[in-house]
């Protein structure tokens, strides 16, 4: 080729060229990394309040927008109906196939309105909501489930969301290898878990009280602050109270079927009408959101429950917790987008 054929430039703009398509080229890579579906674990006492309930709602709203992938939901509460009423919900967003996973000898086994009368349901002979799993008896046991999932999933890819008592993630941390995996329970949570988001314990600095995920299963939460070998960010009692969901929009936003599964569990576990604290709520939207801004961090430390089953926090530049925290400005921010997603209709 001819030297006369060759287009020269400036050396100024080759180095732009050059700079630009560098830019594009990690701004395309940052936008993959960003658009990657936070493969999520829900573990939940659902039926002992409705914020459970509203949770997972989110959560399917979050997975039809690409954000998160539900690979299972474990049940801590000992209740034969918690299932079920797991499933209905998931076969109502589309997504049925979704494995479940019961505690066997656990807390709390007494029924729930919101979870029984949804899952008897009938209308002209049929059931209101279609779901399989017809007993917490016919599930399998949530560590087995927990273990084969984990060890299914690449290294740590994995957020861990707990909203009831820490049963099931303290006898994960216990479990000896199987035919899942080869690795201990505590290896195998260190190997795929990136972070555990829980709702759990009281972080305000007046006040504070024994909060009802921690004491039921006091002995499982100690050994959870204690042992969790990957990050942990708690969202104490006080979140969740400052944010309420209102109750005009249950009554409103839901209407857009005659029978939804979530309305009808909402009315069903109080009198309508009123609003409710968003306590498991703010856990699943850190987990899958934690760059939105959505919630303050605390400094770095660590967890522990005192003889009052108080949760006390100790700040350590080597702890590996945090637990949040919410200006005005982040509530406001908070509950307009736990509205949005909550009722988002399920894709079709």
């Amino acid at each position: 080729m001819h030297s006369s054929s060759v287009v020269r430039f400036p050396f100024s703009i080759v180095v732009t060229l050059v700079t630009l398509l560098s830019f594009l080229g990690n701004s395309q890579g940052a936008d993959e990394k960003i658009a990657r579906p936070v493969k999520l674990i829900f573990d939940t006492d659902m039926g002992n309040d409705i914020d459970d309930a509203l949770a997972l709602g989110v959560i399917h709203a979050l997975q039809s927008r690409g954000e998160c992938e539900l690979l299972a939901v474990t049940l801590s509460k000992d209740n034969d109906f918690a299932g079920p009423f797991v499933d209905l919900v998931n076969t109502f967003y589309g997504r049925g196939n979704i494995p479940i996973g019961v505690v066997r000898n656990g807390k709390t086994p007494e029924d729930s309105r919101y979870l029984t009368e949804p899952v008897k349901a009938m209308d002209n002979g049929q059931p209101r909501y279609p779901h399989d799993l017809r007993s917490g008896k016919d599930a399998p046991e949530a560590v087995g489930l927990l273990r084969k999932i984990l060890a299914e999933q690449p290294d740590g890819s994995v957020a861990l969301c707990v909203v009831g008592f820490s049963t099931n993630a303290t006898r994960l941390l216990d479990s000896t290898p199987d035919k899942f995996s080869p690795l201990t329970g505590k290896e195998l949570v260190t190997r795929k878990v990136s972070v555990l988001s829980m709702m759990a314990g009281m972080f305000s600095q007046t006040g504070r009280v024994k909060e009802y995920n921690v004491y039921i299963d006091s002995p499982a939460a100690s050994k959870i602050f204690s042992e969790w070998p990957t990050p942990l960010v708690a969202s104490g009692f006080e979140i969740g109270l400052a944010i309420k969901f209102p109750a005009f929009n249950i009554e409103r936003d839901f209407s857009y079927v005659k029978h939804h599964p979530l309305k009808e569990a909402y009315g069903l576990y109080q009198k309508m009408p009123y609003d409710r604290e968003t306590w498991d709520l703010t856990s699943v939207l850190y987990a899958v959101r934690p760059n939105h801004g959505y919630f303050g961090l605390s400094p770095a430390g660590q967890i522990r429950v005192d003889e009052k089953d108080v949760t006390q926090f100790d700040v350590s530049e080597t702890g590996r917790q945090k637990y949040l925290t919410v200006t005005p400005e982040q509530i406001a921010r908070v509950r307009e987008a736990l509205i949005q997603l909550a009722s988002q209709p399920p894709t079709k």
